[in-house]
């Protein structure tokens, strides 16, 4: 799928947030978020409930409009781009919440999220037949994810971890170079945990993760960079170490 016309692709930053605010009614629940990522960064976004985390992540992905600032990726504005158009341009994200169709087998899914990338879903009536690589495509993200066993099944018949997967799956299917993660361990079993895990650890290098997530275990295992928002501005910014250490940080979320 190609980017919007006159993209500049040599930039180093792939994500940048300048100056956030979003209110609803007299409430600040986002307030002048600064930040930025870029390729192979592992950023974790973590603070108490009600911190305005997925309601910045919202913003980012364009669910939700900000009031004030500006969003940059790969160089360019998209804050007032659509969700489409920020997809296509290289951003995709995951939700707290589940939102596959669950009446639809795994591999196709992942097929429609390919023929999605790729600009052919105005010939869906045409067989997934006449586009083999992009079946072999769906098969090879499959077996990354450790699906291949549920191609033919139904989502609304497999485990919550393996819906889980099923989300990363579909995100990755878009080939993004900024991906956003809302809670993915979020009611998860702890048995069905190592396979998410294994997964995060498989994304690839050059790709910019950030990640919500409570798990602090999670958090600080994957994370090489962290952010920590209360009450809908930033607290402090830095490496797993440096918030781990940080007392104001310890004061508002992490405890002793």
């Amino acid at each position: 799928m190609a980017a919007p016309q006159g993209w500049r692709q040599a930039v180093t930053t792939l994500l940048e947030l300048k100056s956030l605010d979003k209110r609803f009614g007299g409430l600040y629940v986002t307030r002048a978020v600064s930040f930025a990522l870029h390729a192979g960064d592992r950023m974790a976004l973590i603070g108490p409930n009600g911190a305005g985390k997925t309601t910045l992540v919202n913003q980012i992905s364009g669910v939700l409009a900000a009031d004030t600032g500006e969003i940059w990726l790969r160089g360019n504005d998209v804050t007032r781009m659509s969700q489409a158009q920020r997809v296509r341009a290289g951003l995709a994200r995951t939700f707290q919440i589940t939102t596959l169709a669950p009446h639809f087998a795994v591999q196709r899914q992942i097929e429609l999220a390919l023929f999605e990338r790729e600009g052919l879903t105005g010939g869906m009536w045409r067989s997934v037949d006449a586009y083999p690589s992009l079946q072999e495509e769906a098969q090879e993200i499959l077996s990354r994810f450790g699906l291949r066993a549920h191609a033919a099944v139904a989502t609304e018949d497999l485990a919550y971890g393996d819906q889980r997967l099923i989300e990363m799956a579909l995100a990755l299917a878009l080939r993004p170079k900024v991906l956003l993660l809302d809670e993915p361990m979020a009611g998860v079993p702890k048995g069905d945990g190592k396979h998410l895990l294994a997964a995060l650890d498989a994304l690839p290098r050059d790709l910019a993760v950030l990640i919500i997530e409570h798990d602090m275990d999670l958090v600080f295992r994957f994370a090489n960079r962290i952010v920590v928002l209360a009450e809908g501005a930033v607290l402090a910014d830095g490496s797993p170490e440096q918030i781990r250490c940080d007392p104001k940080v310890r004061a508002a979320y992490l405890g002793n």
